[in-house]
C-alpha cells in the first residue's frame, strides 16, 4: 500500500515534463548530429572526388605523355629494324666480291714461273681482299651494337607499356571510384576485413610521378642513343660503299691496264719472232750460197790441182817454174785461202742460226707465258669481276 503510493508520487507531471524535454532534445541533438555528418560526409565525398579528379587529370597527363613516348620509341625501334636489315644485306653483298677477289689471287699463282712477280695487280688485288674482310668486320660490330640498341630500346618498351598498363589499371579504378555513390554501396561486395597496403604502393605524389619520368627519361635517353647510332651507321654504310667501289674500281683498272701492257708485250715479241724467223730462213740462205760458194771454189781448186799434176808430165828440161806455173801454184794457194774463209763462214752461219734458233724458242715461251697471264687476267678474272657491283649500302 505504501509502495503503490510511493510509485505514484514518482510519475509526477513535473517528471513526465523533465522526461518528455529531455528526449525531444535528445531527438533534436541526434537530428542535428544526422545532419551535421550527413553534412561531413557529402563535403568528405566532393573532396574525394575533387581528389580523384586530380588525380584522373594527372594520371590522362601522365598516359599522354607516355604514349607519345612509346610512339618515339616504337618509331626507333622500326627505324633501326630497317637499318639493321640494310646492313645484314652489305654484310651479304661483301660475300660475292670477297669470292671473286679471292678467286682471282689464286688463278695468278698459276702464272707461269717467268711472269710469278708481285707486279701492281697483286697488290690491288690484296688491298681489296684485305679491305673487304675489315668492311665485313665492320659491319658485324655494326650490327651487334644495333642488336644491343634494339634491346635497350625494347627495355625502354617494356617499361613504358607496363607503366601505361598500369596507369591504365588505376584510371580505371579511380573511374568507378568517382562513380559509385552511397546507394550503389548494397550492390558492392563488402570485405570483412580491411587489408593493410603493400610497402610498395606507398608512395609520394613526386615519387609517383617520378617512376614515369624516370621511364620516359630512360626511353628519351635511348631514342638520343639510336639517333646517333643510327647517323653513326648511315656514314659507315656510305663511306664503305665508297672505298669498295673505288677499291674495286682500282683493282679492275690496275687488271685492264696489265692486260693492255701484257697484249704490248706479246704483240711486240709476235712482231720480233716474225722477224727471227725471217732473219733464220735469210740466215739459212746465206749458208747454202757460202756451201754453194764452197763447191764451186773446190772444183777450181780440183781443175787448178789437175793442172799442176798434168804439168807434172812435162820433160824433165821443160819442168821449170815459168809465169803459168807460178800462176798455177798461187791460184792453188788463193782458192785454198778462199775455201777455208768461206767455210769459216759456213760455220759462223751455223752459229748464228743456232743463236736465232734460241731467241725463237725463248720468244715462243715468252709468248706463250704472256697468252696464259692474258687468259688469267683477260678471261678468267675480268669476266667474273663483271658480276662485282657494288650498290650503295
Amino acid at each position: 500500500m505504501d509502495r503503490t503510493l510511493q510509485s505514484h508520487e514518482g510519475l509526477s507531471p513535473v517528471n513526465v515534463a523533465g522526461t518528455l524535454h529531455q528526449s525531444e532534445r535528445f531527438r533534436a541533438e541526434c537530428k542535428e548530429l544526422i545532419k551535421e555528418t550527413k553534412q561531413i560526409c557529402k563535403r568528405m565525398q566532393e573532396d574525394e572526388n575533387q581528389q580523384f579528379d586530380q588525380k584522373l587529370r594527372r594520371i590522362q597527363f601522365l598516359k599522354k605523355e607516355l604514349e607519345l613516348k612509346l610512339d618515339e620509341v616504337n618509331l626507333e625501334i622500326d627505324d633501326l629494324v630497317v637499318l639493321q636489315s640494310r646492313v645484314t644485306k652489305a654484310l651479304d653483298a661483301c660475300k660475292e666480291p670477297l669470292e671473286v677477289t679471292d678467286l682471282c689471287m689464286k688463278e695468278r699463282l698459276k702464272r707461269p714461273n717467268s711472269e710469278r712477280f708481285h707486279d701492281e695487280v697483286d697488290g690491288e688485288l690484296l688491298k681489296e681482299s684485305e679491305g673487304l674482310k675489315r668492311v665485313e668486320s665492320l659491319l658485324q660490330r655494326v650490327t651487334e651494337q644495333i642488336s644491343e640498341q634494339l634491346r635497350l630500346n625494347r627495355s625502354a618498351k617494356y617499361g613504358l607499356e607496363k607503366d601505361l598498363k598500369e596507369k591504365s589499371e588505376a584510371q580505371n579504378v579511380d573511374n568507378i571510384c568517382t562513380l559509385m555513390a552511397t546507394l550503389s554501396m548494397s550492390h558492392l561486395h563488402r570485405p570483412k576485413t580491411h587489408s593493410t597496403p603493400e610497402p610498395s604502393s606507398v608512395l609520394t605524389l613526386d615519387q609517383w610521378e617520378n617512376i614515369s619520368y624516370a621511364n620516359m627519361a630512360k626511353a628519351e635517353q635511348q631514342k638520343t642513343n639510336s639517333r646517333s647510332l643510327q647517323v653513326l651507321v648511315q656514314s659507315v654504310l656510305e663511306q664503305t660503299a665508297a672505298d669498295m667501289q673505288k677499291q674495286v674500281q682500282a683493282t679492275t683498272t690496275a687488271i685492264q691496264l696489265n692486260v693492255q701492257k701484257m697484249k704490248n708485250a706479246k704483240n711486240q715479241m709476235e712482231d720480233e719472232l716474225v722477224k727471227i724467223q725471217s732473219e733464220i730462213s735469210s740466215q739459212r740462205k746465206t749458208r747454202e750460197d757460202l756451201q754453194v760458194a764452197v763447191a764451186e771454189n773446190e772444183e777450181f781448186l780440183s781443175l787448178t790441182q789437175a793442172r799442176l799434176a798434168l804439168r807434172h808430165e812435162r820433160p824433165g828440161k821443160e819442168q821449170w817454174r815459168d809465169p803459168a806455173q807460178r800462176k798455177l801454184l798461187a791460184d792453188v794457194q788463193k782458192i785454198t785461202e778462199h775455201i777455208k774463209q768461206l767455210q769459216q763462214e759456213v760455220d759462223r752461219s751455223e752459229d748464228e742460226e743456232r743463236r736465232l734458233l734460241n731467241w725463237k724458242l725463248r720468244l715462243q715461251e715468252s709468248i706463250d707465258s704472256k697468252a696464259n697471264c692474258l687468259y688469267i687476267d683477260e678471261v678468267v678474272c675480268m669476266q667474273r669481276r663483271e658480276a662485282v657491283i657494288i650498290q650503295n649500302f
